[in-house]
């Protein structure tokens, strides 16, 4: 059978397995499918709702049957009804991003951000960082204005004025770090541990028990070789960048990468509640139509599958 996996550079364990060769040995007919080509979601008004970015083509026909994102999209697809499941999680990526502000702007604390324009990529980890940072300071999401952004575009438009603060994302952010001076407002360390997380459709976990072994073991195998060489795996983005017309430093996307956690660990109960707590926190602020229980996206077995992956390919 032809196994459909989803990527793109925003998950760094999946972009580099797409070029490393080694899920090809287990399912030959494995197809990658590359998520920025796909036609993007029904666009969504970032005051009262979540897009689904990624969760929908799990569902669809032409899309793929595991993916791996960030913290919020399957909080996203379990409110809309969609039966994933969980298939395991990162270690904390604490490092990976924060909200900043221009050190001239006057703003001191989350709190200074009422009525101000804090860009965000909606719908991704971004979105549950500067709600929980709200949280702390006592605001709600409709005391501030949110603005979407692309991931690493968010940069310009604190430059220009058009935002007020921005949260960033390595390596993006350190471009700006270097030119300008920068408050943090909120790190990501004191609100959330902030995995990657990878997931599927109930149906293929179920069915298809050997296909899901086999990502599994291939993600460990492949994360253990990023971390014994994040140079070389650092040279895949910044090819990727290039083939698209871009440009990409090299020695920042290798010290993105020495930066962050590999390998897949089982779900645990502190990631659930972590989980929990930022699904409700959206459904209260009107971002998701419906309340949802996280722990229904667990199946027990699949906890077995990573642990014996992890046993077997040390990261």
């Amino acid at each position: 059978m032809t196994v459909r996996v989803g990527y793109f550079p925003h998950n760094n364990s999946l972009f580099v397995l797409r070029h490393r060769g080694i899920l090809e040995r287990a399912l030959p007919d494995v197809e990658w499918v590359d998520l920025r080509d796909l036609p993007p979601a029904e666009p969504m008004d970032v005051k009262t709702g979540l897009p689904s970015l990624h969760s929908d083509w799990l569902f669809t026909e032409g899309g793929y049957d595991v993916i791996g994102t960030g913290f919020t999209p399957p909080i996203t697809a379990l409110a809309k009804g969609r039966d994933v499941v969980y298939i395991g999680i990162s270690g904390p990526r604490v490092e990976n991003g924060r909200l900043v502000t221009l050190a001239s702007s006057g703003i001191e604390t989350a709190a200074d951000l009422a009525g101000k324009r804090v860009g965000i990529a909606h719908g991704s980890w971004q979105t549950t960082l500067l709600l929980l940072a709200l949280e702390k300071a006592g605001l709600t999401w409709a005391d501030v204005e949110p603005v979407d952004t692309v991931v690493n575009d968010g940069a310009e438009a604190l430059l220009r004025g058009d935002l007020d603060a921005w949260v960033g994302a390595y390596p993006g952010l350190e471009a700006i770090e270097k030119a300008h001076e920068l408050r943090t407002l909120v790190d990501t360390e004191s609100l959330f541990s902030h995995p990657s997380l990878w997931f599927t459709r109930r149906d293929f976990a179920e069915n298809n028990r050997e296909a899901l072994e086999a990502v599994v073991t291939a993600l460990q195998e492949s994360d253990a070789w990023i971390e014994a060489n994040p140079r070389a795996a650092a040279q895949y983005f910044v090819d990727d960048v290039a083939a698209r017309g871009g440009h990409a430093d090299l020695d920042r996307w290798e010290r993105a990468l020495r930066g962050r956690p590999f390998g897949v660990n089982p779900v645990d109960d502190a990631f659930l509640e972590e989980q929990q707590h930022a699904a409700d926190l959206l459904a209260a602020n009107g971002l998701l139509s419906q309340t949802i229980d996280v722990r229904a996206a667990v199946l027990p077995w699949i906890l077995d599958v990573v642990e014996a992956a992890r046993s077997s390919v040390r990261v």
